[in-house]
């Protein structure tokens, strides 16, 4: 039996749902990487940024198009620094301006994907997986990629149906 990652970024406080400013109690990428694990077992590992975002949405958004255009890698609070134990790999997070957040990337650069399954889930507002998948396809060389998954944000408290069928048919 394959044993399974799933690295998963999430923001709570305020967020973009709908068309409005709305503050969640829990991030809609939470919510489908619990799902996932639900469907499939599989360790979850959040990733969390040393110096939280802003809990202001404009605020986080100026914060993180700065990273952004910039290449950071926010520190972490806890990385995993090995992943040889792992076949399966479910990286999820949101989608910003077509990319994931860099935080995600912050762990990514520093693990060794090599004749790794990799599946990319992404919560999204209208953007679908944007340039996520294609961007990791290029950084985590020697990995083999599955079909993804793009829950719409505001759907994703509801998508448990969804995520864990598709969980279950990899």
């Amino acid at each position: 039996m394959s044993k399974k990652l799933i690295l998963y970024y999430s923001r709570t406080g305020e967020n973009y749902v709908n068309g409005s400013i709305q503050k969640l109690s829990k991030g809609n990428t939470a919510y489908v990487a619990t799902y996932i694990q639900e469907a499939i077992g599989g360790d979850l590992f959040p990733i969390e940024t040393v110096d939280a975002y802003p809990n202001d949405y404009m605020a986080c958004i100026d914060q993180a198009k700065k990273e952004m255009n910039a290449h950071a890698r926010p520190a972490l609070v806890h990385y995993i620094d090995d992943i040889s134990d792992y076949d399966n790999i479910f990286i999820c997070g949101p989608c910003w301006w077509g990319l994931f957040p860099m935080p995600i990337y912050s762990q990514l650069e520093r693990l060794d994907f090599t004749n790794k399954n990799v599946y990319v889930v992404v919560t999204h507002e209208g953007s679908g997986m944007g340039n996520c998948e294609r961007d990791l396809k290029k950084g985590l060389k020697g990995a083999t990629f599955g079909p993804g998954l793009a829950i719409h944000g505001a759907d994703a408290p509801k998508s448990a149906n969804q995520v864990k069928t598709w969980a279950k048919s990899l």
